[in-house]
């Protein structure tokens, strides 16, 4: 019998090989602390018991990242959507550019702001039909365009975009010079007075300065917050 075809999106997870590492780390420290201390509690009761509540701890330590890894992907990463988008107070026409697209999240919640605009996502992870696939799912698939890249280099012109942002994205394209060239990428096509804002984990400082230098003005750092078990900022500027 043909599986049903999907009827809700799904945006799936941020990071979702670490997030299986840290369960299966925890597991299997766990699965070694209590081999050891069955192993030695007879002869040696005392210390097989210590070690057995430090590995405990740190099996703990483990599965608690990983949850946190997980409530971040279900709960913190709508707020933050939320966030950037209330900050950017569309209008409704404007042409905004998602650098980093993913499965959609915010490809998604951008076009659902919009009337006569449009999204163009720059898929950077290899998952472009996903992100379609939920444009459609949301009624969305008319204002989202999803296009993969391969370079470090954006096909659209110059001063094309009202607004561009990205979200958890910039971190995993490779070394500083390559979320530089990005970074540079997305300036390019940003209109003169448009908004950019970006959140990531532990980059976005680097951000900031990369905008000062390209001459962007207003730009603003977010105070720090946690983002799963990550150090988070978000950066605004206008061109």
């Amino acid at each position: 019998m043909a599986a049903a075809a999907a009827t809700k999106p799904d945006y799936g997870l941020d990071s979702p090989l670490t997030v299986r590492h840290m369960f299966s780390r925890g597991a299997w420290t766990l699965a070694f602390a209590l081999v050891i201390f069955f192993i030695n509690r007879a002869e040696y009761p005392g210390p097989a018991a210590e070690l057995l509540i430090v590995l405990g701890l740190i099996a703990a330590g483990f599965f608690i990242s990983g949850w946190l890894m997980t409530q971040a992907s279900k709960v913190a990463r709508y707020q933050v959507r939320d966030r950037i988008l209330d900050a950017l107070e569309l209008k409704g026409e404007e042409r905004v550019l998602d650098a980093g697209s993913a499965s959609g999240i915010m490809s998604v919640g951008a076009a659902k702001r919009l009337k006569s605009g449009r999204v163009t996502g720059v898929d950077l992870t290899g998952e472009a039909d996903a992100a379609k696939e939920n444009a459609k799912l949301e009624g969305v698939a008319e204002k989202v365009r999803i296009d993969p890249i391969d370079a470090p280099k954006f096909v659209y012109p110059d001063n094309h975009y009202d607004a561009v942002v990205s979200v958890l994205a910039l971190r995993n394209v490779g070394e500083s010079d390559v979320r530089e060239q990005l970074l540079r990428e997305m300036i390019r096509v940003l209109k003169p007075g448009g908004r950019m804002m970006i959140f990531d984990v532990l980059y976005a400082g680097e951000y900031a300065e990369l905008m000062r230098a390209a001459g962007m003005q207003n730009v603003e750092l977010s105070p720090v917050s946690w983002y799963g078990v990550l150090p988070a900022r978000t950066v605004s500027a206008r061109k």
